[in-house]
């Protein structure tokens, strides 16, 4: 079975948690099924300057045309993206993006059987395009914005519409994506919901005495919270300071880059906080984990969510979790092992991190809980998906 797995969201030279999620469901397929060969086509904006006051443009300028990441060959042709007023004209110039990359790899002799495209907006609109033009058939992973929030926009509404009519089957990351979708006319005989994973050997657990190593280690003598993710509003950061800013002897660590930095370090600055807030910048998974480890508690403040992988990360750490009730994280969160869900409010998501460090469930009891999303089910449902989509086509 030969894929050709297309999504902007993927991770590259210059950015290697971009995407990761994509990755991490791919590579897993890969190793369950290794009768399962695929190749990556992952679009990235043209830029031309690296300098960092171009902010998070400036990244795109160093990605590689292509490279090899856990032995899966990766291609980052370039696409033109016009910031806000370039938003119609993206699919375009990313399915024209797409187009010259898999013309190359024909000529090179390659040939796929299956496109396994993710995320509806743009990309799922670019592949649609390519696939009938190379005559594949193709599948598309719902993610969250590209359901939750682009279909509000009614010229965006219409083309993954057209995207629903033309997949050979989708997928989504939770129920609610899928409600979602069947609500904006997605047949839901083509619709399957396959939840993400955790990797269990890369997130380990730590018990309650080693976690108090940790934080010796990390100079942490009271309570430790994280809020993990891109530094903009979606994710509530400033929620969150804004809830730890009467919890005595807690520190609250931000782990994440992104726009919002500066407007967040004048938040700290303006209420006093300056010893009770700590900016990690962006982690690797492997340093995460060491945090998470250390952490009594971690806080999802989000407004809009599909599948927050963070907070299984957070669980098979063996930190329970604060989270928002939206989307799909009430399917993540489903006992008192795992954590709590509350409003999106300072004031209830305080009441909730108070509730956990008052009476925190054991951290093996949080692990036992995430050791029950492992990866093997997600791949295995995509392998059925496709052995299907195959037979038919």
């Amino acid at each position: 079975m030969h894929l050709l797995t297309i999504s902007s969201l993927y991770p590259n030279n210059n950015d290697l948690k971009h995407g990761v999620f994509v990755e991490t469901r791919l590579r897993h397929l890969i190793k369950d099924f290794p009768d399962v060969k695929a190749t990556v086509i992952a679009p990235v904006p043209w830029f031309p300057f690296s300098s960092k006051k171009f902010g998070e443009y400036a990244k795109y300028a160093g990605v590689v045309q292509q490279e090899t990441r856990h032995d899966i060959e990766i291609y980052h042709p370039k696409y033109l993206a016009v910031p806000k007023i370039g938003m119609y004209l993206t699919p375009i110039f990313m399915q024209w993006a797409i187009t010259r990359s898999l013309k190359k790899l024909q000529q090179q002799g390659k040939k796929f059987d299956l496109i396994d495209g993710h995320y509806f907006y743009p990309d799922g609109v670019a592949i649609a395009k390519v696939a009938e033009e190379y005559n594949l058939p193709f599948t598309c992973t719902a993610r969250g914005t590209d359901i939750n929030l682009i279909p509000q926009i009614p010229k965006a509404r219409v083309m993954i519409q057209a995207v629903f009519k033309k997949a050979a089957h989708m997928m989504t990351v939770c129920q609610a994506l899928k409600d979602e979708m069947l609500t904006i006319d997605a047949a839901p005989e083509k619709v399957t919901v396959l939840r993400n994973g955790v990797d269990l050997n890369l997130f380990t657990s730590s018990d309650e005495s080693q976690q108090q190593q940790l934080k010796t280690e990390l100079g942490i003598s009271g309570k430790l919270v994280m809020s993990v993710g891109w530094l903009i509003e979606r994710k509530g950061h400033y929620l969150v300071i804004d809830a730890i800013k009467d919890l005595d002897n807690t520190v609250l660590a931000i782990a994440g880059n992104g726009p919002d930095l500066t407007k967040l370090q004048n938040q700290v600055h303006k209420l006093g906080l300056h010893d009770k807030v700590i900016f990690l910048g962006a982690l690797p998974q492997p340093q995460l984990n060491f945090w998470f480890k250390a952490t009594d508690v971690s806080v999802l403040a989000s407004s809009r969510e599909g599948w927050a992988n963070v907070l299984l990360e957070s669980m098979a750490s063996g930190t329970p979790v604060v989270a928002t009730r939206v989307w799909g994280t009430p399917e993540v969160v489903t006992s008192s092992e795992a954590g709590v869900l509350v409003e999106r409010t300072s004031e209830s998501i305080a009441k909730g991190i108070k509730d956990l460090l008052d009476n925190p469930p054991q951290r093996q009891s949080t692990r036992q809980y995430a050791e029950n999303f492992d990866w093997y089910a997600t791949s295995l449902g995509q392998y059925e998906i496709f052995k299907t989509v195959l037979e038919k086509s």
